[in-house]
């Protein structure tokens, strides 16, 4: 009986150190709140089309836009591949931002908003 208490322990113990790596490597991904730049998404929005490549829309507020770390932060969005794109605006969070955004351009009311940057990222044509 000991025997297979002991099987039983030699399997299930790096199974479960396994499992605990793969639950803690999921939980402490870094996020856009960790760059330098104060950044928070307020809005996006996804187009339906299941066919032909994704298309993202963000709107991102930055609070600190001398030190934000633009680049990084757009490499954190999503990107797919098959012609998909992904689309980032970032707004200085001091002055009127976006809220809702739209599939068609420019995205948001240039009279009203005006964006400090605006990364774009593509996904491989396979």
């Amino acid at each position: 009986m000991q025997k297979s208490t002991k099987k039983v322990w030699f399997f299930a113990t790096p199974l479960i150190l396994i499992l605990g790596y793969f639950i803690y490597d999921a939980y402490s991904q870094p996020s856009i709140k960790e760059l330098p730049g104060d950044f928070e998404e307020v809005a996006f929005v996804r187009n339906e089309n299941n066919k032909g490549g994704i298309i993202r829309i963000y709107a991102v507020s930055v609070g600190d836009p001398q030190n934000a770390a633009y680049y990084q932060c757009a490499d954190m969005f999503p990107v797919n591949d098959y012609g998909s794109s992904t689309k980032i605006y970032f707004f200085d969070k001091l002055k009127p931002y976006p809220t809702t955004l739209t599939l068609e351009e420019p995205h948001y009311d240039t009279t009203k908003y005006e964006a400090i940057s605006i990364q774009r990222r593509t996904g491989v044509n396979k």
